[in-house]
C-alpha cells in the first residue's frame, strides 16, 4: 500500500482522560510537543479526540505504541488512524454565505483546500457539506 498514512490519530472513549492528561500522554509517547508538533481537537459530542501531527511522523507506529501503552489501556481508550474522507461539514456559517464563496474558499491551497465537486448549504443550521474531488483537499 503506497498510500500515505493519515497525519491524524483518533482517540476514542476519552471520557476518563482529561484533555491535559491526553496531551501530556501524547507528548510522553511520541516525544513531541503539543502546539509545536501536534494539535489535539476534542469532539465531546462523540467522546473522541483527534491529534493531528504538524511534524511528519509514522502515525501507524504511534497508533501501535499508544494501543500498547499502560496508561492508554488504563483509560480504556482506543486509538486508530483517522480515515480519509472526501466530505466535510462546515458549521456556524454566516447567514449571507453563498455556495460560490464556500467553493472558492475551500479550493484555496492556503486553507488546505483542493478542487471542490459539490457544496450543499443548510441555511436553517448555518452549515454546509463540502465534497472534494479527492480526499487530499480536506485537511
Amino acid at each position: 500500500d503506497s498510500a500515505e498514512a493519515s497525519p491524524s490519530v483518533v482517540f476514542e472513549n476519552i471520557e476518563r482522560c482529561s484533555p491535559n492528561i491526553l496531551q501530556m500522554l501524547l507528548e510522553n509517547i511520541s516525544g513531541l510537543d503539543v502546539d509545536a508538533d501536534f494539535t489535539v481537537e476534542l469532539i465531546p459530542e462523540i467522546n473522541v479526540a483527534v491529534a493531528t501531527f504538524i511534524k511528519s511522523i509514522d502515525t501507524k507506529e504511534l497508533v501501535n505504541k499508544c494501543s500498547q501503552h499502560k496508561r492508554v489501556r488504563e483509560f480504556k481508550m482506543t486509538v486508530r488512524l483517522l480515515e480519509s474522507t472526501q466530505t466535510i461539514k462546515a458549521e456556524n456559517l454566516p447567514d449571507s454565505i453563498s455556495t460560490d464563496y464556500l467553493t472558492v474558499y475551500f479550493e484555496n491551497a492556503r486553507n488546505g483546500g483542493g478542487p471542490v465537486s459539490d457544496v450543499q448549504l443548510f441555511p436553517e443550521e448555518n452549515s454546509a457539506i463540502i465534497t472534494f474531488c479527492d480526499h487530499k483537499g480536506n485537511t
